[in-house]
């Protein structure tokens, strides 16, 4: 595992040092500016952050009476009212209110969530909660695209059975073509996809509108009277309707996911104006169809338009429901940022779209990972319907554990007093809690797959967070500070190598890997010493501002701080030649010395020998640094130690 220069052990052993205060409004970065761009970043949030939400009601209503309910003129009123309040409750009062006030820096998710929690409570328990929760999104990554473009390809089969053997192959071309688009980054998917999403919640609204003006007295359904009614009426079996109701707002957490796209404003702004009139135009408008013609619950989305309109429609609908699946791939990619920015997962190629958003990223692993698993379960599960049995689950569990980390947040961070903190919370939760119990039927019939994912992830993520852990108390033990090295060494009192050695290091404040290994194997130095510390920044580019720092310590070596923006080229040669005339020699022949430490478990070591196998398998997976700083492959030598881990 070779020492990151620009993330040091210590940096990722707490989220601390990393995050501001929470006051910091991710929305910052000069009002005119803001407000030149809102329309245009709420337009463009519309094709990413909400293409999960607007294309539930293809399947949601359906899905709803499909536990053996009785279409009844109560029922559908009862149904209705649930849906409602959910998108009311869930999305508006709990995610666009309250949970997105939990940022940092502008970014959202649950592991941001939980980073900020744990800057506060320093408790496993809840770091553990919020790693498990951030990995049951990953497997919601891959049902939501599978879902999504499955059930818009299949209105195919309500105009003509011509098209039934071609569904899945379809489906798998479409999402092929989706995921080898993701490279063009956030910013350029919104402005393609931010239009088109438009005119489908304009659609949403007209045919909901369009059904309604035949039977008004449904509106009625927004009483939620109705929707305590069917459980009176349907008991247990109204339980499990829930569970179906539940997939109108499963789009929740990839909303606070991605968060950082766009931020808080622009996303705000469309889920009001445009997003929620046309989901309720279009669920109260399924609702009056049914009642009239309740037949048409083979597929009430398709049969709500008129015959001359249903291809325009399909066609449509494809199109958003493969924008839908936009909303979990770039939560994914955000979470996976964030994960390696806070050392949960290894150095992974992350690569920033946008010169105006810093979290736009691509991240071309995860996006193959993701492609290989939406491929996999629409062949496995074959149709929209048995999906639907697998999807939820995993977002429930989510929802609860957001519920949780914030109430702690909400005490220890806004403080909130405990009356208000338990109210407020408690009321999500037990709305949580509610949907969780609607989706525990769902996991023998394909619930367990977004857990055996979810289970996968967070292995992966336990175990290199723990790896780490015990590789930094090792090389503990190897470290030595300045004036100890400078005792053992002596090395002033011998010949010193011609040129320059450039080490780079995640700390300067102690002695890195490559020098002490450098000394061990040559018992000499270089005359010029250069101890290199490299910085990202928050900003993309770092144009009219000084790219470097340099001090001096008590052994006459060099330490310099070289700083970049996140979306430039991180060419360490190029820019620390423009510090040669403050250092006095030139650097442009410098050997650059890596430090990389050979890990292995001690004979009394507490950790099993696959799970060292497991950490052993990242470590040398991780990112290559020669490559990302640019480090010419002939001047770069490195050198490493062995460390044990206990």
């Amino acid at each position: 595992m070779s020492e990151d220069p620009t993330h040091s052990q210590e940096d990722s052993d707490s989220y601390t040092e990393l995050a501001p205060e929470l006051e910091d409004d991710s929305d910052s970065g000069g009002d005119e500016k803001e407000k030149s761009g809102l329309a245009r970043l709420s337009l463009f949030a519309l094709g990413i952050v909400f293409g999960d939400i607007g294309t539930s009601p293809l399947y949601a209503f359906r899905e709803s009476f499909e536990h053996g309910i009785e279409m009844s003129e109560s029922n559908i009123y009862g149904v209705l009212s649930l849906i409602t309040w959910s998108l009311l409750i869930v999305i508006c009062l709990k995610y666009l209110v309250v949970v997105m006030r939990a940022d940092h820096q502008g970014e959202g998710g649950i592991l941001v969530l939980t980073a900020l929690v744990s800057r506060h409570l320093k408790e496993r328990w809840l770091l553990l909660l919020g790693l498990f929760g951030t990995a049951l999104l990953y497997g919601d990554g891959i049902l939501t695209p599978a879902i999504s473009v499955l059930s818009a390809v299949e209105g195919l089969k309500v105009a003509t059975d011509v098209f039934n053997p071609y569904i899945l192959p379809i489906t798998a071309a479409i999402l092929i073509s989706l995921f080898l688009f993701q490279s063009r980054g956030t910013g350029t998917v919104g402005k393609v996809f931010g239009p088109i999403v438009l005119c489908w919640f304009l659609v949403l609204g007209a045919l909901g509108a369009y059904n309604i003006i035949d039977n008004v007295a449904i509106l009625g359904a927004f009483n939620p009277y109705h929707g305590l009614q069917f459980f009176l009426n349907n008991g247990v079996t109204g339980l499990w309707v829930l569970g179906s109701v539940f997939l109108v707002v499963t789009g929740g957490e990839a909303l606070y996911a991605d968060l950082g796209h766009f931020g808080r404003r622009p996303i705000q702004l469309s889920w009001f104006l445009v997003v929620l009139p046309g989901l309720l135009l279009n669920y109260f408008g399924q609702g009056a169809l049914l009642l009239k013609n309740p037949d048409a619950l083979e597929n009430p989305f398709y049969r709500m338009a008129p015959e001359w309109g249903l291809y325009p429609l399909v066609a449509l609908a494809t199109a958003a429901t493969v924008i839908a699946s936009q909303a979990l791939i770039s939560g994914a990619f955000s979470l996976t940022g964030q994960a390696v920015q806070i050392g949960y997962l290894p150095r992974i190629k992350v690569v920033h779209t946008s010169s105006e958003e810093q979290g736009q990223v691509y991240v071309p692993a995860i996006n193959l990972l993701l492609a290989a698993g939406c491929l996999i379960v629409v062949t496995g599960f074959k149709t929209s319907s048995a999906l639907a049995a697998a999807y939820g689950v995993a977002v429930t569990v989510t929802m609860v554990v957001t519920t949780v980390l914030l109430f702690f947040l909400a005490r220890q961070a806004w403080e909130w007093s405990l009356k208000k903190a338990v109210t407020v919370c408690g009321f999500f939760l037990l709305v949580d809690l509610a949907f969780f119990a609607g989706n525990v039927n769902k996991i023998p019939s394909g619930g367990w797959f977004p857990l055996t994912v979810a289970a996968l992830v967070f292995l992966l993520m336990t175990t290199w967070r723990a790896g780490r852990s015990k590789l930094a108390n090792a090389l503990d033990a190897l470290h030595r500070n300045w004036e100890t090295f400078a005792e053992e060494c002596r090395f002033e009192d011998r010949d010193r190598a011609e040129g320059t050695a450039v080490y780079l290091t995640g700390s300067l404040d102690r002695v890195p890997i490559s020098l002490m290994a450098s000394w061990r194997h040559f018992s000499t130095l270089h005359e010029n010493i250069v101890l290199l510390h490299v910085v990202t920044e928050q900003q993309p580019f770092l144009r009219g501002t000084k790219r470097f720092e340099i001090a001096e310590n008590e052994l006459g070596f060099h330490l310099i701080t070289l700083k970049f923006g996140y979306r430039e080229v991180h060419d360490v040669p190029k820019l620390l030649t423009t510090a040669e005339a403050q250092l006095g020699y030139s650097v442009k022949e410098s050997i650059y010395f890596l430090g990389r430490t050979q890990t292995r478990l001690s004979d009394d070591s507490d950790w099993p020998r696959w799970r060292s196998a497991l950490f052993l398998f990242l470590s040398r997976n991780s990112a290559n640094m020669r490559e990302f700083f640019r480090l010419p492959s002939a001047q770069t030598v490195e050198l490493g130690l062995v460390a044990e881990l206990d």
